[in-house]
């Protein structure tokens, strides 16, 4: 076969596979627009989740107060941003309620964990890991019994 023709079959094999400079253009546009909706999205979700944001009013770790009686034996409560246990009868242990995986709020107590509505994470009621992603415990808080209720403090 002569130069000439390999040469002319060559130009027409990349030609076909040359993509015009609109088509790559708006394919970049539309991943970058992909990509700034995803991230609006994380960040909704992340807000949504945050510390604080759950039906109770977010406690103020100075002051807050909870009546022991809403803290369950081998159970606990949800206040804000404090998590309260009480593993066995008369020890209460406190927590931050923020999930150590991806810094969402944990949600609720219940069937012996602390649990995060987020990724599945649960926390054992002493504030460690029971079931990850979660690999680091719950960062403690100082909580005391007085009378019949449990001060965050």
């Amino acid at each position: 076969m002569p130069s000439d023709k390999r040469d002319q079959q060559q130009s027409l094999r990349s030609d076909q596979l040359a993509l015009p400079r609109r088509t790559v253009l708006v394919g970049i546009g539309a991943a970058a627009a992909a990509l700034a909706a995803g991230s609006a999205l994380f960040r909704r979700t992340r807000a949504s989740a945050a510390p604080g944001t759950g039906a109770r009013p977010a406690a103020n770790p100075a002051t807050a107060t909870v009546p022991t009686g809403d803290v369950p034996v081998g159970g606990g409560t949800v206040l804000g941003d404090v998590v309260v246990t009480q593993p066995t009868s008369g020890d209460f242990r406190g927590f931050s309620s923020t999930c150590t995986h991806a810094g969402c709020t944990v949600s609720d107590v219940s069937g012996g964990t602390i649990n995060c509505p987020c990724h599945g994470s649960k926390f054992n009621l002493d504030g460690s890991v029971h079931t990850g992603p979660a690999i680091a415990p719950l960062v403690p808080r100082s909580v005391s019994a007085q009378g019949d209720s449990v001060v965050v403090g």
